[in-house]
């Protein structure tokens, strides 16, 4: 079988896609990536699979040059996608998201090619939800997912979102030795996503500089690219025991360490929590329709996470719950336990299954 498989340029979309193509591998499947001309690189090895790049586009309605670039690029990516669907001849078309999927997906619909969308977030976006009306299926990574969507139930199917098959626990000892780090130290994850968070990495390191135990602190501070070096620094200054990403690929080294996470609230990350149960203190990106804030309360409603709303987020604030969390090592030990209520399941095989059973 012949399968397409198209997604955005964010980890969000990324990783569960390579997920995905993890458990296809093994089916046998002729497989091709269709990935925007941005960011691509960061997640995808060189020779690792077959991709192809498109234009990444951009669109919004105001009249200036920056929309005329996105239309423009919207349309390019359109033709080159075209070109993809009739040279590469698939069976199964599949996307995840994002307005650089719409058009491969809709030249797959028009070509009467089986298709797939899935949906990693709480509420879908607007590519999927348009692309829902003419897709053959909808994944979705959380039941309540089909309260916004107007179409069939009979379309959607809960299948979780797809985590990489090398995203597993590893040995404690291993996890310790990889970042260098002690044994009896309290460890802690900050992140703000593929692209990191300027306002999330610097009222964090405000707040842990502050801790009245600092010094039994072992910090994995992920920033991204902008931030990394000023924050690499900082760290050296406070003293603080850390190690500092602008950008980290083996995360199962660190899930598999740290005893609280501080983090936004993406879709792969709250499947990656869940996985690890790891307490966390969820802060949602405030924008993008509130996807964030969706995801968020999955956890929230567990009592695995605490949610700080992205306006409320201030360091002596965030100082003072770090804080009641060092010292009240039952709260942790509960919030892992709230993970229990979750059901397992391999989010990547029921997706593939789905995948495969489409021709």
């Amino acid at each position: 079988m012949r399968v397409l498989i198209v997604t955005g340029s964010s980890g969000g979309h990324i990783y569960p896609a390579l997920a995905l193509i993890d458990v296809l591998k093994d089916s046998g499947a002729e497989l091709l990536l269709v990935l925007p001309k941005k960011n691509g690189d960061n997640f995808i090895p060189a020779g690792s699979l077959p991709v192809k790049y498109i234009p990444a586009a951009n669109l919004n309605f105001a009249l200036n040059s920056k929309s005329i670039k996105g239309l423009f690029a919207f349309l390019l990516g359109a033709w080159e996608s075209l070109l993809i669907v009739i040279k590469f001849k698939p069976e199964v078309a599949v996307g995840f998201g994002s307005l650089n999927t719409v058009a491969l997906m809709f030249w797959a619909w028009l070509f009467r090619i089986k298709t797939i969308i899935h949906e990693q977030n709480v509420i879908p976006g607007r590519a999927n939800r348009l692309l829902s009306k003419l897709v053959d299926r909808v994944a979705v990574s959380f039941r309540q997912t089909s309260n916004y969507l107007n179409i069939s139930g009979k379309k959607i199917v809960l299948t979780g979102n797809p985590l990489r098959q090398d995203l597993i626990k590893v040995d404690r000892k291993s996890a310790l030795d990889y970042f260098g780090f002690r044994e009896g130290k309290f460890n802690i994850l900050i992140t703000g996503g593929s692209q990191g968070s300027h306002k999330l990495n610097t009222i964090c390191f405000e707040a842990l500089a502050a801790c009245r135990k600092k010094d039994d602190l072992q910090v994995i501070h992920i920033t991204g690219s902008e931030d990394f070096s000023a924050l690499k620094e900082k760290y050296v200054v406070a003293n603080l025991t850390s190690k500092v990403f602008n950008f980290f690929l083996p995360m199962q080294y660190a899930y598999s360490l740290v005893d609280l996470i501080v983090c936004r609230a993406g879709a792969t990350t709250i499947a990656e929590l869940k996985r690890f149960r790891i307490p966390a203190i969820l802060i949602p990106y405030p924008f993008a329709y509130a996807h964030q804030e969706a995801n968020a309360r999955i956890l929230g409603d567990l009592k695995a996470a605490l949610i700080i709303k992205d306006e409320e987020l201030a360091a002596e604030k965030l100082t003072v719950t770090l804080n009641d969390f060092f010292e009240n090592s039952d709260k942790l030990k509960a919030m892992r336990q709230a993970y229990e209520q979750q059901e397992a399941s391999d989010a990547a095989v029921l997706l593939a299954n789905e995948v495969l059973n489409l021709n």
